[in-house]
C-alpha cells in the first residue's frame, strides 16, 4: 500500500519545481535591475545623453568575456552553440506579445491590464514549465534522444490524448489545469485587498478573466504534450528547446487572451478605469 502511495505521490507535479522556481526569481531579479538602471538612467539622460549609447557599448565590449567563461564549462558550453536558436526565437514571440499590451494600455479604459498581465502570465509559464520538464524527464528515463518509447507511427497530438490518456504525464496535465482556478482566484483576491487593480472584481469579470487563464493553460499544456516530444524525436534536448518557447507563447497568448477579455467587458457595459487610482 505504502509504496502505491508514494509512486502516486510522486507522479504528481510537485517534484520538478525548480524551473518554475528559477524562472519566477529570474523574473523577479530582472525587473528589479531593469527598474533600478532605468531610474538611473532617465535622470542623467538630460545632462548627460551620451550615457545610454555608453552603456550599450559596455555590454557589447563584455560580451566575448562572457562568452569565453561560459565556454570554459562543459554544460554550458553545449548550450552557448545549440541554445540561441529557442532564446531569440522566445524574445520575438515575447515582444509580440509587449506590443499587444502596448497597444491595449495605450487606451485609458483598459489600463487595468497592466495589474493582471504578469499574473496570467507568470501561472500558465509556470504550469507548462512543470509539466515539460516532467515530459521531459520521463523521455530521458525511458528512451533516447532521437527515438520515443512506445510512439506509434503517425500519432496526433490532440486535446483528449493530452488529458486523458493513460499515462503519469496525463493525469499531471489534469492536476496542473484544476491549479489554475484555484491559483488565481487566490491572486485576484491578493490584488483585490491590496486595491491595486484598477477594475472591479464583479462576477462577469472573475467569469471572463478565468475563462482566458484555463483557455491559456490549456492550449499551452497541449503544445507542450507535441513540443517535448517533437524535440526529443529530432534528437534535442526539449529542456534547453521547447521551455523558452513554451514560456514565451505563454506570455503571447496570456496577453492576447486578458486584451481581449477587457475589450469584452467593456463592450459588455462591466469596465471600471477608476478603483485603486
Amino acid at each position: 500500500m505504502f509504496p502505491k502511495l508514494i509512486y502516486e505521490f510522486d507522479a504528481l507535479p510537485w517534484q520538478p519545481l525548480g524551473t518554475p522556481t528559477a524562472a519566477s526569481f529570474g523574473d523577479l531579479i530582472t525587473l528589479t535591475i531593469l527598474a533600478w538602471i532605468s531610474q538611473g538612467l532617465y535622470s542623467c539622460l538630460e545632462n548627460y545623453y551620451y550615457i545610454s549609447p555608453l552603456v550599450g557599448m559596455i555590454f557589447l565590449a563584455l560580451t566575448p568575456i562572457w562568452i569565453t567563461v561560459a565556454a570554459k564549462h562543459p554544460a554550458t558550453r553545449t548550450v552557448l552553440h545549440s541554445g540561441w536558436e529557442p532564446v531569440i526565437t522566445a524574445m520575438v514571440i515575447s515582444s509580440s506579445g509587449g506590443l499587444i499590451l502596448d497597444t491595449t494600455v495605450s487606451d485609458p479604459n483598459f489600463v487595468g491590464i497592466v495589474v493582471y498581465t504578469p499574473v496570467i502570465n507568470g501561472i500558465g509559464g509556470n504550469l507548462v514549465a512543470i509539466q515539460a520538464s516532467r515530459i521531459s524527464t520521463y523521455l530521458n528515463l525511458h528512451s533516447i534522444p532521437g527515438e520515443l518509447p512506445d510512439e506509434p507511427k503517425g500519432c496526433c497530438y490532440y486535446p483528449f490524448r493530452t488529458f486523458f490518456g493513460p499515462g503519469i504525464n496525463n493525469k499531471s496535465a489534469q492536476v496542473l489545469l484544476l491549479l489554475v482556478i484555484p491559483g488565481h482566484l487566490i491572486f485576484l483576491y491578493s490584488i483585490h485587498l491590496r486595491k491595486s487593480g484598477h477594475t472591479s472584481l464583479t462576477v462577469i469579470f472573475i467569469v471572463v478573466y478565468l475563462f482566458a487563464a484555463v483557455l491559456q493553460v490549456f492550449t499551452l499544456l497541449w503544445i507542450a504534450d507535441w513540443m517535448v516530444h517533437h524535440f526529443r524525436r529530432k534528437g534535442k534536448d526539449p529542456d534547453s528547446f521547447s521551455i523558452p518557447y513554451l514560456t514565451a507563447l505563454g506570455d503571447l497568448l496570456g496577453t492576447a487572451l486578458l486584451a481581449l477579455s477587457f475589450h469584452f467587458l467593456w463592450l459588455t457595459g462591466d469596465g471600471d478605469g477608476d478603483v485603486g487610482d
